[in-house]
């Protein structure tokens, strides 16, 4: 976006994650990166292995998602 402060966007990527961690981690020892939940589902097996789908389905399916919005909302101001 034109009006986004370039150097800004790397401060809000990174505080948004830690922020999914703090919260997420002590209450469900989550994993926001695919890859590393691929790993752990493979050594863990069985249940693990049949929840994998959710942890690479979810992202496509919320990225997909906020650019319709974007471009929604993107769309209205121009």
């Amino acid at each position: 976006h034109a009006r986004a402060a370039q150097s800004f966007a790397g401060i809000a990527i990174g505080l948004g994650l830690t922020l999914v961690h703090l919260i997420s981690i002590p209450v469900t020892n989550t994993s926001v990166n695919p890859a590393r939940s691929t790993s752990q589902a493979i050594f863990v097996g069985d249940w693990a292995l049949a929840e994998l789908w959710l942890f690479w389905v979810a992202p496509i399916i919320g990225a997909v998602l906020a650019g319709l919005v974007y471009k929604m909302i993107a769309a209205d101001k121009a």
